[in-house]
């Protein structure tokens, strides 16, 4: 690791272990966005299908591969993202495209253990019903919505990385300081006769 240049108190990453990190985060953005297509196609073939087995089973895969997978995905973007922020020019809150891209990850990241992971285990309990042969009338819900919703913020926030729109997030201006040649020039104007 080199260290910054200017006041950044942060050791920035050297070549290869930026590389090495972004190679991460890009993995894992797309695994996360794999997860949420893999987690469109079971769901929308759920509300499409007469075939009862067909929805019992879409039901019962959802809980197999779309929490923990998603979840594990979410986080090593999440940490990835955070390393490359603090190890580079561009820091976490310094650009409002990152601290948008941050925003986006913690946001979509807390949804699925709040979210996601009781509707779809609710699901998975009507597809064991269904299997079972028993009489449900279940609807997939609102868990058509996730699998809209996160791969179109994982696309924003894509295109966010790529164009890095809106440039820097403005701090308040610090108090300003007199130049070095006013402050020495007060310096020696408060020295008296007597001290020279």
């Amino acid at each position: 690791m080199s260290t910054a240049r200017g006041n950044s108190r942060l050791p920035r990453l050297g070549v290869r272990t930026r590389k090495a990190v972004l190679v991460v985060h890009i993995a894992s953005a797309g695994a996360w966005l794999g997860i949420d297509v893999a987690m469109a196609v079971v769901i929308f073939t759920a509300v499409f299908t007469d075939d009862t087995g067909i929805r019992a089973l879409c039901y019962q895969a959802l809980q197999l591969f779309a929490v923990w997978p998603l979840f594990t995905a979410g986080t090593v973007c999440l940490a990835s993202g955070v390393v490359l922020g603090l190890g580079s020019k561009y820091g976490l809150v310094r650009y409002w495209w990152v601290a948008t891209k941050l925003a986006l990850n913690i946001l979509l990241v807390g949804l699925v253990p709040i979210a996601l992971r009781p509707g779809l285990y609710g699901l998975s309990e009507l597809g064991r019903q269904l299997a079972a042969g028993q009489s449900v009338t279940a609807s997939v819900g609102d868990m058509i919505y996730p699998p809209i919703v996160s791969p179109a913020a994982l696309l924003i926030a894509t295109v966010l990385a790529v164009f890095k729109p809106w440039g820097r997030i403005r701090r308040r201006p610090e108090p300003s300081r007199p130049p070095r040649a006013l402050e020495n020039a007060s310096v020696q104007d408060r020295i008296t006769p007597s001290d020279r």
